[in-house]
């Protein structure tokens, strides 16, 4: 339907939207709607579902109840006030209140908080008369009868405002994170001991777009605190694969219970010779979250993690073909890892690092160094 000017009594206005059903013009929809503009720019709106409910209309007495909604609403708009939530809805029973008056039996009222914002949601009452007829009683914020315009900044700002109310009531959530990064040796130096008919280890050198790490899991999140704070604890199983990938022609040896690094001397030449390991780490941390249009994060803690697989693997062209010898093991690696990570992040753009405590080896048996992983979190 139009919107109808508000000229006459309600209760004259629900009577000629009764003729009107009565007459057969109102469309058979599943409900329908009368608007009513009034002249201090509030609009009230009448919903039903069916000519029948029109018609039923003025058992109610509109005009007494809409007197009667303005200490329903004063008492609503207060408790809005001290309520914890941005929106409140509030249940009167005026038929118990004032009984044998045919007053509606439930009047519920929805409340938000005052905003001085141009944009988004307007302060409004919606008013529901025994769950079937609605009665919407909204202010517009413009000047004149069409809605002002936002400026940019406004919608930003609301959009803002709306994923921070999001936030604030949302105590835990679940993410999955997929990290994508490099891993470099720190600390490390030759072994203490060579195999009998082997070149001495050389100083090792990781071919670094080749030693990749990805890591992807879910965090669990948990606020500390009340509900603005910006604390959280998170921690969740992740799955992490490192590769340690070499320069030149070395290649990863494992005999005499040793694992060294040793230069291939029959001729051969290798494309890519690496070791690699997939770990199951359960990480622990405490980050802080802002939220909005600077969405700044940082967090630091620690993970542990149990090596789940480990491999090497040469790949090399002979005789016109090109062969991929891949060999499982332990590698004298540790199966246990521990160490520190932290996570620093603006917007969507989010870093991450990861620091091994303990050597990558077994002590005596290996390369003496501790893995230092780095690089982009590409969800979270």
């Amino acid at each position: 339907m139009k919107p109808v000017l508000f000229s006459a009594s309600l209760a004259a206005l629900v009577a000629a939207a009764s003729l009107t059903a009565q007459a057969g013009t109102l469309p058979p929809a599943p409900s329908d709607t009368i608007v009513v503009r009034l002249p201090n720019k509030a609009v009230m709106t009448l919903v039903v579902h069916d000519a029948q409910q029109l018609r039923q209309l003025p058992q109610y007495h509109l005009d007494s109840l809409v007197a009667r909604l303005g200490g329903y609403i004063r008492r609503a708009d207060a408790a809005t006030k001290v309520a914890d939530t941005e929106r409140l809805t509030t249940v009167f029973h005026p038929n118990e209140d004032k009984p044998g008056q045919d007053l509606p039996e439930e009047i519920r009222i929805t409340t938000r908080k005052h905003t001085d914002r141009a944009y988004g949601p307007s302060n409004k009452v919606e008013v529901l008369l025994e769950k079937k007829f609605g009665l919407v009683i909204n202010t517009d914020r413009g000047t004149n009868d069409q809605p002002r315009a936002a400026s940019r900044p406004d919608r930003q700002a609301y959009r803002d405002s709306m994923r921070q109310a999001r936030w604030d009531r949302k105590s835990s959530s679940t993410d999955v994170v997929f990290d994508l990064g490099l891993n470099a040796l720190v600390n490390n130096h030759i072994d203490r001991t060579t195999p009998v008919g082997q070149t001495p280890s050389q100083p090792l050198t990781l071919r670094t777009g080749g030693s990749r790490y990805v890591n992807i899991g879910l965090n669990f999140k948990q606020r500390l605190g009340g509900h603005r704070s910006p604390l959280y604890l998170l921690a969740g199983p992740e799955f992490a694969f490192n590769n340690y990938m070499l320069e030149g022609n070395n290649k990863w040896v494992n005999q005499n219970g040793l694992t060294s690094v040793v230069l291939e001397t029959n001729g051969r030449q290798y494309q890519k010779t690496k070791l690699a390991t997939s770990t199951l780490t359960v990480p622990l941390m405490l980050q802080i979250n802002t939220h909005g249009h600077s969405h700044f994060r940082i967090g630091a803690g620690g993970f542990v993690g149990y090596r789940l697989a480990s491999w090497t693997k040469l790949k090399y062209f002979e005789e016109n073909t090109t062969y991929k010898d891949k060999d499982y093991g332990s590698y004298n690696l540790n199966d246990w890892q521990y160490g520190l990570q932290g996570v620093l992040g603006f917007g969507s753009l989010t870093f991450f690092a990861k620091y091994n405590l303990n050597p990558l080896f077994r002590d005596g048996q290996g390369l003496q160094a501790q893995t230092l992983s780095f690089g982009l979190r590409l969800l979270q």
